[in-house]
């Protein structure tokens, strides 16, 4: 039975922890060569090793220039082409107030949520995908860039400027064959979501399962998504059946927040 990727090269960032390993394997099991990129290079070397014989493990860090040219002409060099891009690489920053907030800061965090973002788009485009007409292009942002959030300043900024990019990237690729989309997930329940939960359960004095209770309580389907639900919905994008979707921002968040 043929996979939903068969014949595609795709480039995943951030595939060290998290979202990124997990949408690699997702890749990888539907017929996708994968090449994962992250600055861990021993971890996302074990998330490659997961993924079987036709998947690549580099040690990029994407907000540098010559990474990231370096890391897209690695996976030309190895599988001749680049199908989709993935710009899942990401970093919360620290919190802070905004009469806190320093500049080291809020560029760091633009520079691996957004700039990065950029980067491998650029170069996607400029070694593979413009000349072939032909090419996907997935970023990575978060309900917290349509909510806000307190102390984040930096990062509900670079979240929300994801999806204007997305749109304007949308705009000047449509005609040379190539979709670019926005994931929008809100919460993911990973080990850093459930300490989280645990630390507010701790200071109102509750146990875990009712913080999570309380906490999901206002959410529609009373559930959080998984890693695995996030990369099914970059599957379908990345993959033929999505073909007339682009330029849009898709949440998967178990409806917590509704767009539109």
């Amino acid at each position: 039975m043929s996979g939903r990727l068969d014949g595609k090269v795709a480039i995943i960032t951030g595939a060290s922890t998290g979202l990124g390993p997990v949408m690699a394997k997702r890749f990888a099991d539907e017929g996708a060569a994968v090449l994962l990129a992250a600055r861990r290079e021993e971890l996302v070397r074990e998330a490659a090793a997961a993924c079987g014989s036709g998947a690549v493990a580099m040690r990029a860090d994407v907000t540098v220039e010559d990474d990231v040219v370096a890391m897209v002409a690695r996976a030309v060099e190895e599988f001749g082409r680049v199908d989709v891009m993935c710009n899942n690489a990401a970093a919360p920053g620290t919190d802070r107030y905004i009469w806190e907030q320093t500049l080291e800061n809020w560029n760091e965090t633009i520079a691996i949520d957004v700039t990065a973002a950029m980067l491998c788009t650029r170069e996607v485009l400029n070694q593979s995908m413009l000349a072939r007409r032909s090419g996907v292009i997935l970023n990575f942002s978060s309900t917290a860039g349509f909510n806000g959030a307190p102390r984040k300043t930096h990062y509900v900024t670079a979240k929300a400027s994801l999806r204007a990019f997305t749109k304007a990237v949308a705009l000047e690729v449509g005609r040379h064959g190539i979709r670019c989309n926005c994931i929008v997930p809100g919460a993911i329940d990973t080990e850093l979501w459930r300490n989280w939960v645990r630390r507010i359960a701790d200071e109102q004095d509750r146990g875990f399962e009712e913080q999570r209770t309380q906490m999901l309580g206002t959410v529609p389907l009373r559930d959080i998504s998984s890693t695995d639900d996030v990369a099914n919905l970059a599957l379908f994008l990345a993959s033929d059946e999505a073909r007339t979707i682009t330029g849009q921002s898709v949440v998967v968040d178990a409806g917590s927040y509704m767009l539109g």
